[in-house]
C-alpha cells in the first residue's frame, strides 16, 4: 500500500512540476528571441500572426500560430516563407536559472518561395543588420550577438541545436529564363550548434513523384551566411542519380569550386528539377551511362566550368575541359575532349557492341521485331532518333584514337563538332580510315525531320573494306581517291538510302574486280567465267557519277588492264541494293585501240548475287552493221571504178574531159554544145562564102 501511495505522490509532483514549468516559460520572450534569431540570419522580419502558447509535450517550449518571413523588396510574390505554425523548444536547465536558450525550431507545413530576378539577384541574398546591432539576448539578460556584414568578422553567440521542417513545399522561379520548379513533401533537418562552426543539413523532397535527397555540411556557417565562401561537403540524389561535391561554396551570389563526382543515371529526374523533359540520347552519347568527375567551378553568372574532367557516356570515356553556359535560348556547351576508342555505332543505325538497357529517364528504345528488322534489301528500318541534338547548342573539339561508326571503322580522328538549334556539323580535320585519310564536312539536321549530308574527300583509301563496311559490297579491290557530295532524308537507314542524292568521282590505281574474268569471257564468249576464283586484274579504274533518289548513275566508266580495256554505263541502286549495268570490254586490241574482241556484258540483279550475260544480240547487230558497212564500201569502190572507166572512154573517144568541180554528165553536155556550135559556124561560113 505504501508503494502505491509513493507512486501516486510522485506522479502528482510531476504534474505539479509540469504545470510549474508551463508558468515558468516566458512564451512571448521565446517568440521574440526566435524572431530575432531569424532576423540576424536574414535581415527580414519574422511575423507571428497568431497567438503564442507554452507547451510541455512533446517539446518543452512554445507553439505559435501562422508565421511569415518577409521577401526581398523587389519581389511581388508575397512573403518568402509562410507556415501554419512554429514549435520552439527551450533548454530546461537554463529555464530554471531564469534564462532562455532556444534549442529547437520546428516548422509545420511551410511554403518557401525562392526567386531569381531578371537582373540575376536571388531573394535568398539577405541584407544583414549592421554590425553591433542589438537583437535581444539568448541567456539571462545578456546582450545578443551581433551579425556583421560580409566584410566583417563572423558573428558569434548564435546556436540552434535543431531546426525541422515537416510537409513543406518549395517553389523556385527564375524570372530571367522562365524556369519554374516545385518540390513537395519537403522534410528537412538543420543542426547549427555554433554559428561560427559547422552546419549540417539533411533534406528530402519529391519532384513529380521522384525523390530528391540532399546532405550538406558547411564550415564555418557564419562565413556562408555573411556572403563569403565556406568549406562544404555536399551530396545529393535525384531519382537514381547521385552527385557529390567537396570544395567551397558561397550563396550571395551562388558560387562554388571543388571536386565533383556525379552519376547521372536517372536523367529524367534531373531534368525535371529544371522543368525540362529528358532528351532521348542515342547509345554512345549517354543513353544508359552518364558519369562525370573533375574539378568544377560555378561562376557568379551561373555558368559551369569543368577542368580535368572525365566523362563516361555508355562505353565511351572522354577526358578534357568543358564550359556550360545558360545565357541563351538553350544551354551552350564548349568542350575540348580526348578519347581512346569511341563507339558511335548506334548513330548510324547499327548495333555495334551489345548495348545495355536504357536507364530510367534516359529515353526508350524502339521495340518490336518490325522496328529492328532490316528490309529485304538489307537496310535497317529501325528508327533513328536525333532529338537529343535539340537539348543544347555546342562547340566541341574532339580527338580520338579510333571511332566505331557501326557501318565503318576509323582510326585517328580530329574533328570540330558544332550544334546549333538541332543541327550538328562535323568538320573532319583528320580521319584515318582504310589505309588513307578522309577530310570534309558531315551534317546531321534534326530541325524538321531528319536529314544528313556532306562533302567528303577520301585520299589513298582501300576501297574493298570501305564498300564492305558501308554498303556490304566487296567485289572491287583497289586503292585510290574518292570525292563524294551527298544528301539523305529519313528517320531510318532504309529511308535515307532510298532518298540519297549527290555525286562524285572515283579514281583507282592497280586493283582487282572479283567474280568476273573479262578476258576469259571474251576469249570464249562464255559467261561462266564468273563466281569464286574469277577476277579481272586492272591497272586503272574510275569514272564520275551522280545520285538521285537512291540510284547512282554513271556513263564514263573506264577500266584499263594488260589484256582488256572496258567502258561502261548504267545504274547502281543504292537504296534497292541492285545493279543494272552495261560493260563493254575489249580484249586483244591493237596498240592504237582498234580491233580486238568486243562483247557487251550486262550485269543485273542484287549486289549479293548479280547475274552476268553476254549481249549476243548486240554483238550480232554490231556484226551485221559491220557487214553492211563493208558492202557499202565495196559498192562505193565499184561505182568509183566504173566512173573512172567511163571518164577515160569519154575522153579518148568523144573528147569529153571534166573540168574542176564538173560532173561527167555536165562535161558531156558541154562538149556536145561546143560541137554543135562549131558545126553551126562551119555551115554559116559556107552559106555566106559565096560557093
Amino acid at each position: 500500500m505504501r508503494w502505491i501511495i509513493r507512486i501516486v505522490s510522485g506522479l502528482f509532483m510531476l504534474a505539479v512540476l509540469a504545470v510549474g514549468l508551463v508558468y515558468l516559460i516566458p512564451s512571448a520572450k521565446v517568440a521574440e528571441m526566435a524572431a530575432a534569431h531569424v532576423s540576424r540570419l536574414t535581415g527580414r522580419e519574422l511575423r507571428f500572426d497568431g497567438g503564442v502558447s507554452p507547451t510541455v509535450w512533446p517539446v518543452l517550449g512554445v507553439k505559435t500560430g501562422p508565421v511569415s518571413l518577409g521577401n526581398a523588396a523587389w519581389s511581388d510574390q508575397g512573403p518568402m516563407l509562410v507556415a501554419e505554425g512554429l514549435s520552439i523548444g527551450v533548454d530546461f536547465a537554463t529555464l530554471w536559472g531564469g534564462a532562455v536558450r532556444i534549442t529547437k525550431i520546428e516548422a509545420l507545413n511551410p511554403q518557401l518561395t525562392l526567386e531569381r530576378g531578371k537582373d540575376g539577384r536571388g531573394n535568398w541574398e539577405f541584407t544583414l543588420p549592421a554590425a553591433n546591432s542589438s537583437a535581444g539576448g539568448d541567456t539571462g539578460g545578456s546582450a545578443g550577438p551581433t551579425v556583421p556584414g560580409p566584410a566583417t568578422a563572423s558573428p558569434r553567440g548564435f546556436s540552434l541545436d535543431l531546426a525541422l521542417v515537416h510537409g513543406g513545399t518549395l517553389r523556385f522561379t527564375d524570372h530571367r529564363s522562365g524556369t519554374k520548379l516545385t518540390l513537395t513533401g519537403v522534410e528537412a533537418e538543420l543542426r547549427l550548434p555554433d554559428l561560427a562552426g559547422p552546419a549540417t543539413l539533411r533534406l528530402a523532397a519529391q519532384k513529380e513523384g521522384k525523390p530528391l535527397l540532399v546532405d550538406a555540411r558547411i564550415t564555418p556557417f557564419a562565413d556562408f551566411v555573411a556572403g563569403t565562401v565556406a568549406d562544404v561537403v555536399l551530396s545529393g540524389g535525384a531519382g537514381a542519380s547521385g552527385v557529390k561535391f567537396e570544395g567551397r561554396l558561397g550563396a550571395t551570389p551562388l558560387v562554388a569550386e571543388g571536386a565533383l563526382t556525379a552519376d547521372l543515371v536517372d536523367l529524367g529526374a534531373l531534368m525535371a528539377l529544371i522543368g525540362q523533359p529528358a532528351p532521348d540520347l542515342p547509345q554512345g552519347l549517354g543513353r544508359s551511362v552518364r558519369k562525370v568527375t573533375g574539378k568544377v567551378t560555378l561562376a557568379p553568372e551561373g555558368s559551369i566550368h569543368l577542368r580535368e574532367g572525365v566523362l563516361l557516356l555508355d562505353s565511351n570515356r572522354l577526358t578534357g575541359d568543358l564550359d556550360l553556359t545558360f545565357d541563351g535560348p538553350r544551354p551552350n556547351l564548349r568542350a575540348n575532349l580526348k578519347a581512346e576508342a569511341l563507339d558511335f555505332a548506334a548513330l548510324t543505325g547499327a548495333q555495334g557492341g551489345k548495348a545495355p538497357p536504357a536507364a530510367p529517364g534516359g529515353g526508350s528504345a524502339a521495340t518490336g521485331a518490325a522496328a529492328r528488322a532490316p528490309d529485304v534489301a538489307g537496310w535497317s528500318t529501325a528508327p533513328m532518333d536525333a532529338s537529343g541534338l535539340g537539348a543544347m547548342d555546342a562547340a566541341i573539339s574532339l580527338s580520338a584514337d579510333s571511332v566505331d561508326l557501326g557501318k565503318a571503322q576509323v582510326g585517328r580522328t580530329r574533328a570540330l563538332i558544332s550544334v546549333v538549334k538541332s543541327r550538328a556539323v562535323v568538320e573532319l580535320r583528320e580521319l584515318a580510315a582504310y589505309g588513307g585519310n578522309v577530310t570534309g564536312q558531315f551534317v546531321v539536321n534534326a530541325r524538321s525531320g531528319l536529314s544528313s549530308g556532306g562533302t567528303l574527300a577520301f585520299k589513298g583509301i582501300a576501297l574493298q573494306p570501305l564498300l564492305r563496311d558501308v554498303a556490304g559490297y566487296e567485289r572491287l579491290i583497289g586503292t585510290g581517291d574518292l570525292s563524294l557530295q551527298f544528301l539523305a532524308v529519313g528517320t531510318s537507314m532504309k529511308a535515307m538510302m532510298h532518298s540519297l542524292s549527290g555525286g562524285g568521282t572515283l579514281a583507282l590505281g592497280k586493283g582487282e574486280l572479283l567474280g568476273l574474268d573479262l578476258a576469259g569471257m571474251l576469249r570464249t564468249l562464255d559467261v561462266n567465267y564468273v563466281g569464286a576464283g574469277s577476277k579481272t586484274i586492272f591497272d586503272r579504274f574510275g569514272g564520275s557519277f551522280s545520285i538521285k533518289d537512291g540510284v547512282l548513275a554513271n556513263d564514263d566508266l573506264t577500266l584499263t588492264a594488260p589484256l582488256v580495256t572496258a567502258t561502261g554505263q548504267g545504274t547502281v541502286g543504292i537504296g534497292a541494293r541492285d545493279l543494272n549495268y552495261r560493260l563493254i570490254p575489249t580484249a586483244l586490241a591493237r596498240g592504237d585501240g582498234s580491233g580486238g574482241v568486243k562483247v557487251p556484258l550486262i550485269i543485273t540483279g542484287p549486289w549479293a548475287a548479280p547475274k552476268f550475260r553476254l549481249d549476243l544480240k548486240a554483238l550480232t547487230d554490231e556484226k551485221l552493221e559491220e557487214g553492211k558497212a563493208r558492202l557499202k564500201e565495196k559498192a562505193q569502190a565499184e561505182e568509183a571504178r566504173a566512173k573512172a572507166r567511163l571518164e577515160a572512154k569519154a575522153a579518148s573517144e568523144l573528147g569529153v574531159v571534166r573540168g574542176e568541180g564538173e560532173s561527167l554528165e555536165d562535161a558531156a553536155k558541154r562538149r556536145a554544145t561546143e560541137a554543135l556550135e562549131a558545126e553551126a559556124r562551119r555551115a554559116l561560113g559556107k552559106l555566106f562564102g559565096g560557093n
